[in-house]
């Protein structure tokens, strides 16, 4: 498959597309946006940190993030039952900073329930639990569990911390499933977009030995407590990434420097473990995966990673959609539930819960 080379075109239209924006006044202009990256490569070029453009990169990351998380807030699924939701819980101290959590649970539960995971993304070095809440809850209203973990971002933190703490909090829920009313030998990890990668990275920690030892990282999971993966718009293949080039990856390559401490990412342990695609086997349990027709990832990262999957005998449910598909599906499509193609993902998801999670 050719390699996607966004140009600045192209980046244009996927910024009209991501997010919808709020009042004119706060607005982040596509003009705006393009002159912020534009600072950020100029910024890196001169800097030995890339902490400045990253706090740009932030900035914008998290006002989309925002915007997103209230469109799900105004266009929910139908047929949602009543949720309970513990906000803001904490591992304690030996979490740490930047590994709260929140627990969403059908209100009508009887006993502890298969429970979904979720990691959310942000090009590590932005976004929140709070980000995905809204998502988590209508889960949660069709009768699954559903988690929603924090990590410390790059540059606050370098690459494997969040590995680690998602980690360490995922044996943290095992050990405390009775209080939360999780079933922690049911459990589902799923991500978007730098969640994606991270969800499919605690996959292949969970089941694969030898990959768990080359990471340095004893897995808090079973491999028989992995009911399913589900991954959303993620990144699976570091290589391919560095073979980007325009505004867009400049972007991408200031985070992954922010994430993984050296600019070096793509050519050394961090691109290399990183690199999930590389490290698929048929212990993986079934997995969702999906992305949209307007993101470039999903041509580079998502179809690949798929068909990695189902060549290694993964059970794989596959949602994606063909190119010339209206209206065009942005990255994280699935969180914009005004698209039909949102609204189906999130059925879907629900049905792959249905199929695999309490097996």
């Amino acid at each position: 498959m050719s390699r996607h080379r966004p140009a600045v075109d192209e980046l244009t239209e996927e910024l009209e597309r991501r997010k919808p924006l709020p009042r004119r006044a706060r607005r982040w202009t596509i003009a705006g946006l393009i002159a912020a990256f534009v600072v950020v490569a100029v910024s890196a070029a001169v800097s030995a940190t890339p902490w400045p453009s990253t706090m740009l990169i932030r900035a914008v990351f998290t006002q989309g993030g925002e915007e997103t998380a209230q469109e799900m807030i105004d266009h929910p699924p139908a047929d949602l039952g009543p949720v309970d939701e513990q906000l803001d819980q904490a591992m304690g101290v030996a979490g740490g900073p930047g590994t709260g959590f929140d627990v969403f649970m059908p209100a009508d539960a009887e006993g502890p329930v298969p429970t979904v995971v979720w990691v959310h993304g942000g090009a590590w070095v932005s976004g929140s639990k709070e980000n995905v809440a809204p998502y988590l809850r209508y889960l949660a209203g069709r009768g699954y569990g559903a988690v929603g973990l924090d990590y410390t971002v790059g540059p606050e933190a370098t690459y494997p911390t969040a590995v680690n703490q998602l980690n360490d909090s995922l044996g943290y829920l095992v050990e405390h499933a009775a209080e939360y009313g999780i079933d922690p030998d049911h459990l589902v990890i799923a991500g978007d977009s730098a969640g994606g990668q991270l969800a499919a990275q605690l996959g292949v920690l969970t089941v694969n030995e030898k990959y768990a030892h080359l990471i340095g990282i004893e897995p808090a999971l079973a491999p028989d407590q992995l009911s399913g993966l589900i991954l959303n718009c993620g990144v699976y293949d570091m290589q391919a990434m560095a073979e980007l080039d325009g505004i867009f990856a400049w972007g991408l390559d200031i985070s992954l420097w922010a994430y993984a401490g050296t600019k070096n990412w793509s050519s050394d342990y961090v691109g290399a473990t990183m690199s999930t695609v590389d490290f698929v086997t048929d212990e993986l349990p079934p997995t969702f995966i999906s992305g949209g027709n307007h993101d470039a990832l999903t041509w580079i990262q998502g179809v690949p990673m798929s068909t990695a999957l189902q060549d290694a005998g993964v059970e794989t449910t596959e949602l994606f959609f063909p190119a010339d598909y209206e209206p065009k599906l942005p990255h994280e499509y699935q969180f914009h539930l005004h698209f039909d193609a949102a609204q189906q993902a999130f059925e879907q998801t629900v049905d792959f819960l249905d199929e695999y999670a309490a097996k």
